[in-house]
């Protein structure tokens, strides 16, 4: 808010750093609130945290989506897709979308309007209403129920094929790197961790790849749970391993490298995919397949949590559960909505540990899960939210916690020194403000 020319201006943008019951950061009467500052505290309360012994980080769809001047440079949330499939009409065999003759048979035979209110908000609805349709068609011995069950049937592979093509084709497949280069930053300033500790894990309810490409582009060693070079398969015993390196050839010592991170991809992948029989029938392909409806990955259906139960999914979400209840742990949860029943059962059982922390960036006035855990007014439970530093951006969203929030790493540090050296004193040289001749 600018006030009267000649008068400073004042910034009204302020965030949230709820610790139980109490905003540390609220300011007393009659104090304007200093947004850098602020950070400074979080980012200071953020360091200690993430020197705890085991630290998890948990992203949601909301880390892979970056809105810039109304364009979409990522991979849109639920309700932008649910608004963009339901308000788009297929011309002819859309591969992706519903055409109007489909339309008009789930409308006229089932009563399914894909245009109410209700649908456009939530692509689980619509996938919630298509499954239970498809369960009941599947049983009926009426010949009638042939045709809008076929219907049934294209309608979700529409919804799977939409999904999948999201994931792969956008600004980030035509050579913009906004997001993976957000992906680079994180993983830059995690991978500055105690040797002595524990290496991080990263879980993932994501299908997209900017995780994978972002340690890729930085040489960040990491394990998913796949091993092999030709032929890359599932194999969860993979995450009891450790990067390690020879420090003495005589005496054969070793040590954990300094680099490297654990990635569990909690919903699948758009390249994984399910490969002949065996122990490990779960592959990993090298690049996607657009057309392919049939990658394993957990759609939003409202069988996820029976669909979690079954391999490889049993593994990743055992993963999961034991590194957040174990001593000294702290969980980051970053652009997820706590709208997936399967994973919040795991956190809020982590919760009866008394050394776990969760630490959540998310607006702090939001409703549902959100709300109980704040109304929890636990003091291990901190929610990080609200505007960011610029009119538009918020401090919960992704590139806030990386750019501002996240601890800088010793290396950052020391070329943020020499730079301060560079203009706040090499810089006074060249503008004859010191005298390098006088003493």
């Amino acid at each position: 808010m600018t006030e009267e020319a000649g008068e400073a201006t004042v910034s009204t943008q302020s965030f949230s750093f709820i610790k139980g019951k109490d905003d540390v950061l609220a300011c007393n009467s009659g104090e304007s609130f200093d947004w850098d500052k602020s950070a400074a505290t979080v980012r200071e309360q953020l360091a200690d945290a993430m020197n705890a012994r085991n630290i998890s980080f948990l992203l949601g769809s909301g880390c892979s989506s970056f809105i810039k001047d109304g364009k979409q440079l990522g991979i849109p949330t639920m309700e932008p897709l649910a608004q963009e499939f339901t308000s788009s009409i297929g011309q002819g065999r859309d591969r992706y979308l519903l055409n109007a003759t489909e339309r008009k048979i789930l409308k006229s035979a089932l009563g399914l309007d894909l245009a109410a209110s209700q649908y456009g908000k939530n692509l689980e609805k619509i996938m919630e209403v298509l499954h239970s349709h498809r369960v009941a068609l599947r049983e009926s011995i009426l010949e009638r129920h042939k045709r809008p069950l076929a219907c049934i049937e294209t309608a979700i592979t529409k919804v799977q094929r939409y999904v999948l093509r999201k994931c792969t084709d956008g600004a980030f497949s035509n050579a913009d790197d906004t997001v993976r280069s957000l992906y680079e930053t994180f993983y830059r300033k995690l991978i500055y961790r105690d040797r002595s500790l524990p290496r991080s894990w990263i879980f993932t309810t994501n299908y997209d790849l900017f995780n994978e490409s972002a340690m890729d582009r930085i040489g960040l060693p990491y394990c998913n749970g796949f091993t092999g070079t030709v032929e890359r398969r599932f194999n969860p015993a993979v995450f009891r391993y450790a990067l390690a390196e020879q420090l003495d050839l005589t005496s054969k010592r070793w040590s954990a490298v300094d680099g490297y991170a654990y990635l569990c991809k909690l919903h699948g992948s758009i390249t994984w995919i399910e490969d002949g029989q065996g122990l490990f029938p779960i592959r990993e392909i090298p690049k996607p397949d657009p057309e392919s409806a049939g990658s394993l990955m957990i759609y939003p259906t409202p069988s996820k949590q029976n669909a979690s139960l079954s391999s490889p999914y049993v593994d990743l979400f055992r993963e999961f559960q034991s590194h957040i209840v174990r001593e000294q742990s702290v969980l980051i949860v970053l652009g997820y909505s706590f709208g997936d029943e399967h994973l919040n059962n795991i956190i809020y059982q982590a919760l009866t540990v008394p050394t776990f922390r969760l630490i959540v960036f998310s607006t702090p006035t939001g409703t549902g899960e959100l709300a109980k855990l704040r109304n929890l007014a636990d003091p291990r439970i901190w929610i990080v939210g609200g505007e960011g530093s610029n009119p538009g951006s918020k401090a919960h969203y992704f590139d806030t916690f990386v750019e501002k929030f996240m601890p800088e790493p010793p290396g950052d540090r020391i070329d943020t020194a020499v730079r301060h050296i560079l203009t706040d004193l090499i810089g006074r040289d060249s503008l004859g403000t010191t005298d390098p001749g006088t003493s």
